[in-house]
């Protein structure tokens, strides 16, 4: 291995730690402006950072009050992931992918779609016949994708548009 490639290894390393080091300050500053939200609301919450991957994960945990910042299907949670979003944008000048979860909301509706995207892949892989999921969320679609990747003799894509697009689960 000659001098350059062992710089450009080096260097290479150095700009994945500073990737790290920018998901771990997009952590910070979304911690930061949560807790603020949560004293204005006046709700008790243990905020917890981590990075996974190439995003910085924020978690909310406590008291019964969380609920409310979920909402209805996590229409609340995603539009608090959007301001935090925003609040990390307007602080580094670099859109956030962060991911925020409450109470563990977010957690508990992975394990039920990559559970409900299984059982469909699997009928689809039965049956010979294509199936159409309800509308989902980005998130949620992708969710499903990963689990119906997992399954062989089938594939999924996205179809429609907005708030109605949705997963549609195939034979190959």
């Amino acid at each position: 291995m000659g001098q350059n490639e062992r710089d450009d290894d080096k260097t290479s390393g150095e700009e994945r730690l500073e990737g790290e080091e920018l998901l771990v300050e997009e952590g910070e500053i979304a911690g930061d402006y949560l807790e603020q939200l949560l004293d204005i609301f006046d709700y008790d919450g243990d905020i917890d950072l981590d990075v996974e991957g190439d995003r910085a994960v924020v978690s909310i945990e406590g008291g019964g009050d969380l609920d409310r910042l979920v909402g209805r299907k996590g229409e609340v949670l995603d539009a608090l992931q959007e301001l935090t979003r925003l609040a990390v944008l307007q602080q580094t000048g670099v859109r956030s992918r962060l991911m925020l979860d409450v109470a563990g909301w977010r957690a508990r509706r992975r394990d039920e779609l990559t559970e409900s995207g299984l059982e469909v892949a699997k009928r689809v892989a039965e049956s010979g016949t294509s199936e159409e999921l309800s509308p989902m969320t980005p998130f949620e679609r992708k969710v499903v994708h990963d689990a119906v990747a997992t399954v062989d003799g089938v594939f999924s894509e996205s179809e429609g548009v907005g708030s109605s697009r949705r997963v549609v689960v195939l034979p190959r």
